[in-house]
């Protein structure tokens, strides 16, 4: 079980809060406004109001104590997630995620001392137009702008075949790091070269951004 601080109680800092605790993590939650926190207080491990720019109530949180922490600030406030995020970093959180609103805002937040920076929109829309353009694409991952994760059914061409028969990584230049069985859902991670897939089955593949595009038309 791990320990995460969450700050800013808004729709994607509650959604990150309340899924960690039910995924049997220690999760404190917090937000400058009382009316945030009431609704989650039995959704998350402990909550508590207080303004994340003000450096005394950081101290008190006891941020180094963390794995990690969230910086979920709203929209309307972009100089408080970086005023935050210097005053975290400085206190010497673990690992420190933060909610960017643009491509600039990430890029300042990264160069500031963030671990990461998340752009919910922008990764959400990313995902949702890989998969209305490529039907066969069930989800999609983006990892840098020229690398990527996605998962996607086998194809026909594919079926029958060991990952090692199809030649995957020099064919097309992915790597298939997970493959979930269709009959009866299990999950293999890192699958031998031997191993076969089947058609139905998704794999969840590694590759750069124009060999998933070629391999996303395929049948």
């Amino acid at each position: 079980m791990a320990s995460f601080l969450v700050i800013g109680m808004g729709m994607f800092g509650r959604t990150v809060a309340t899924e960690l605790f039910q995924m049997k993590h220690d999760v404190l939650a917090v937000d400058v406004k009382e009316e945030n926190i009431s609704g989650i207080v039995d959704l998350v491990s402990n909550v508590t109001i207080g303004d994340a720019k003000d450096e005394a109530v950081l101290h008190s949180l006891g941020v180094q104590n963390f794995d990690c922490v969230v910086v979920a600030i709203g929209e309307d406030a972009v100089e408080d997630s970086l005023l935050a995020t210097i005053m975290l970093k400085e206190m010497g959180a673990k690992r420190l995620i933060c909610k960017a609103h643009n491509e600039w805002h990430a890029k300042i937040l990264t160069q500031i001392g963030a671990d990461r920076a998340i752009c919910p929109e922008n990764d959400m829309g990313k995902r949702v137009a890989h998969s209305l353009a490529h039907t066969n694409i069930l989800d999609y991952f983006e990892i840098t702008p020229e690398y990527g994760v996605v998962e996607i059914v086998t194809p026909t061409a594919w079926g029958g075949k060991s990952i090692f028969e199809s030649n995957l990584r020099r064919k097309y230049g992915i790597t298939v790091i997970a493959i979930k069985n269709s009959k009866n859902g299990q999950l293999d991670f890192s699958p031998s070269a031997d191993t076969v897939m089947h058609i139905g089955d998704v794999l969840t593949v590694l590759g750069a951004t124009k060999d998933i595009d070629a391999i996303s038309v395929l049948k």
